[in-house]
C-alpha cells in the first residue's frame, strides 16, 4: 500500500458550492489545468458520477485513467479509486468538507498513488504534493469565482 498525502485549503465558498465545482466532471478542463477531457461513464442513483475517465497532461506526466467515486450521504465528502490507468497501478483519493462558517470552507485532499513504473519515495511524495497544491489552489479560484 502506497503512503498518502494530505493537505488543506480553507475557501470563500459554502460547501455546497465546493462539492458542486468538485462533482461537475464535464467542466473540469475549464479549471483543473492538467486535466485536458473528462468523461462520465456511468452515474450512482442519485444522478452523481460514479466513474469517470480523466485524460492527464502534466508536463512530462500524461495518463488516460477511470476513477470510481463514492458520494458520502451527507454531501459533505467524496472518495475514489483507480479502475484502470496506463501510467498508475492504484490511484485512492479522498475531499472531505468541513463548513467553517461566514460561508467559508475547509476541503482536506487526501491522495496516493501508485506508479506502474517504480519512483523513489521521495520523488512520488514531491510530485503528490504538487498535484494536491495545484488542484487544491485551482478548485479554491473556481469555487471562489462562481
Amino acid at each position: 500500500m502506497a503512503e498518502q498525502s494530505t493537505q488543506s485549503i480553507e475557501v470563500d465558498a459554502e460547501p455546497e458550492r465546493v462539492m458542486a465545482v468538485i462533482a461537475d466532471f464535464p467542466a473540469y478542463p475549464e479549471w483543473a489545468k492538467a486535466v485536458r477531457e473528462t468523461e462520465v461513464l456511468g452515474e450512482d442513483a442519485d444522478g452523481r458520477a460514479k466513474q469517470v475517465k480523466l485524460t492527464l497532461d502534466a508536463g512530462p506526466i500524461k495518463d488516460v485513467y477511470t476513477l470510481e467515486y463514492d458520494w458520502d450521504a451527507d454531501g459533505n465528502g467524496v472518495s475514489w479509486h483507480l479502475v484502470k490507468g496506463q501510467m498508475q497501478k492504484a490511484q485512492n483519493g479522498r475531499y472531505a468538507l468541513e463548513a467553517l462558517g461566514a460561508g467559508r470552507t475547509k476541503v482536506t485532499y487526501t491522495l496516493s498513488v501508485e506508479l506502474a513504473l517504480p519512483m523513489i519515495g521521495l520523488l512520488r511524495r514531491k510530485a503528490e504534493k504538487m498535484v494536491m497544491d495545484t488542484a487544491l489552489k485551482e478548485l479554491k479560484k473556481r469555487a471562489e469565482a462562481s
